[in-house]
């Protein structure tokens, strides 16, 4: 059985951060994805999908995003059940995100841009640095680090992941 899910939209917005009682960050958003067809009045749907994300993701997610950032998102569907505090069952469908991309960049001032230029983010006026969902920093630089450098490269064949 498959259970796999991938959307691109907006978020409508900022990321919800919180904490459970023993520490674990889970951030909630919800993703506006528009239809790829119209509807019988000629006008785009959009449908509004609620999102969660667990731990040292969610933290990511939630530094680097804000109102209106296009991401994208894969994950899986599940439904979970809880009693309202009339007495009734409430049932809940949501995606439960693993991972992430960024599909805008952010330029000094904040702003998102989708050009493919990569902003330093220290201008940001939530003095943020951006990281990309992998852990790495990333930076704006001119220079090629494959250049190679007059020196030689040494791998083994126990580098080599295949």
């Amino acid at each position: 059985m498959i259970n796999n899910v991938t959307l691109t939209g907006r978020l409508t917005k900022d990321v919800d951060l919180r904490y459970t009682g023993t520490g674990t960050a889970v951030a909630s958003f919800t993703l506006a994805v528009n239809r790829q067809f119209k509807s019988q009045s000629g006008e785009r749907e959009t449908d509004f999908i609620n999102c969660v994300m667990w731990r040292n993701p969610a933290e990511n997610f939630a530094n680097f995003t804000r109102k209106g950032s296009l991401v994208g998102i894969q994950g899986r569907i599940q439904t979970r059940n809880y009693e309202g505090n009339d007495g009734k069952r409430v049932y809940v469908t949501e995606v439960v995100a693993d991972n992430f991309t960024l599909l805008e960049s952010q330029n000094k001032d904040g702003k998102a841009t989708n050009n493919g230029e990569r902003a330093n983010n220290q201008g940001n006026s939530n003095n943020r640095t951006q990281t990309s969902n992998n852990g790495f920093n990333d930076y704006n630089s001119n220079e090629d680090p494959f250049l190679n450098s007059g020196q030689s490269i040494d791998i083994s064949d126990d580098d080599m992941p295949f």
